[in-house]
């Protein structure tokens, strides 16, 4: 008998070629269970996706799901942190300019960058996650970036004259406002990426440009 080869009996004079699985090593394997996972959890969220769909697609038992994950929680829980520090360091990474304004730019850019490329990652992150986690929800990535601008702002507001402590409030607002038009633009895709960044840093810069440092309420309702 000729090896990976087998016999149909309805025509003898021509061997049948059977598929041979290639094995996988550990490391192989699990990247591609998370590959799926990803996919399957941006398509169908947390809730959507099984883990008999995971291993189904993988070619594998449900067995091999658990060994590498403990089941679809850990799974989904590697794939978020993965993408939550991917968006992080693009965002943080970007942030190379000595000008206020291009730094805001760069920010807007390093975002919009990341919807592009990492689509179903962006799609995974903006829904709430089931996974009981300090750092498991798009509130608490977009409050690490902030982190990272509000140095930045304080800096600018010191040298201005305003008070430094309000920089956090100021970088949240910001950050949060590019991140929800983000999502937005998520599925729009329109305006071109480069003139939604103009039009986000148009409305940052000139709003912090004009600013008051004392702030001051013109409605009836004072407190």
């Amino acid at each position: 008998m000729i090896e990976g080869v087998a016999t149909d009996n309805s025509s003898s004079d021509k061997p049948v070629r059977r598929t041979r699985r290639v094995r996988m090593t550990g490391k192989e394997r699990r990247e591609q269970l998370l590959d799926i996972g990803r996919t399957l959890f941006a398509e169908k969220g947390f809730e959507g996706t099984s883990v008999e769909e995971i291993a189904a697609k993988a070619g594998v038992s449900k067995p091999v799901v658990y060994e590498h994950f403990g089941g679809k929680e850990g799974l989904y829980a590697v794939v978020v942190d993965r993408e939550m520090r991917r968006l992080l360091d693009m965002v943080t990474g970007a942030l190379t300019a000595g000008h206020p304004r291009e730094l805001l730019e760069q920010a807007a850019f390093a975002l919009l960058d990341y919807i592009e490329t990492y689509t179903d990652g962006f799609r995974i992150l903006v829904r709430d996650s089931p996974v009981a986690q300090s750092t498991g929800s798009f509130a608490s990535l977009i409050s690490d970036i902030a982190t990272q601008v509000e140095d930045i702002l304080g800096l600018e507001f010191k040298a201005r004259g305003f008070d430094p402590k309000l920089a956090p409030l100021y970088a949240q607002a910001l950050v949060g406002m590019v991140a929800l038009t983000g999502q937005w633009w998520l599925d729009a895709r329109k305006p071109k990426k480069a003139e939604v960044a103009a039009h986000l840093v148009n409305l940052a810069w000139h709003g912090l440009d004009g600013m008051e440092q004392r702030p001051r309420l013109i409605g009836h309702r004072k407190s």
